[in-house]
């Protein structure tokens, strides 16, 4: 896959137009490490936080709080840090067409970061609709390059917003 995404220099404030509104999670345990889950499906090393839409009438935050829940089995967890705006990607031009019903071309996100406020063992994949086969903790300094290639710019761009605030919330 190719490198296509090009997110702004600084987020912006609303969700861009023909870009599906969701959240991203970063999860951070009591050790400063980030999870990070390996994508169901895709051939290559997928690796990705967790992230999924904004459901009608749901605010970011609630999302956030959900999508971990959903994807990863654990209400273990708290915001620390939200993104000042929102962040886009653009979806590889071999899934165009074939995500979200070819209604969008990318996503535009809005990102938490969270403390992890449980154990390890409070993290299930065996959730109603897994979608990822593994996981892991990661340090922030090789996060993007484990991301998935197109995803890999908007990473680099919350790891620089959230990083100091994530220190800060962590003393």
């Amino acid at each position: 896959m190719s490198e296509r995404a090009v997110p702004p220099p600084h987020p912006r404030a609303k969700p861009s137009d023909g870009y599906r509104p969701c959240v991203g999670v970063m999860l951070i345990n009591r050790a400063g490490l980030v999870f990070i889950g390996q994508r169901i499906g895709l051939a290559e090393d997928a690796w990705q936080m967790p992230q999924g839409g904004i459901d009608k009438g749901e605010a970011p935050a609630e999302a956030a709080l959900r999508e971990l829940e959903e994807e990863i089995g654990t209400a273990k967890a708290r915001i620390i840090a939200e993104s000042a705006g929102w962040f886009d990607y653009d979806l590889p031009p071999e899934f165009i067409g074939k995500r979200w019903r070819g209604k969008y071309r990318g996503q535009s996100q809005k990102w938490f970061a969270c403390l992890f406020e449980g154990e390890d063992s409070d993290i299930r994949l065996d959730t109603a609709h897994p979608e990822f086969s593994n996981w892991r903790w990661a340090e922030f300094d090789e996060l993007a390059g484990l991301i998935i290639a197109f995803k890999r710019d908007v990473y680099r761009a919350v790891l620089a917003e959230l990083g100091p605030k994530i220190r800060q919330a962590m003393g």
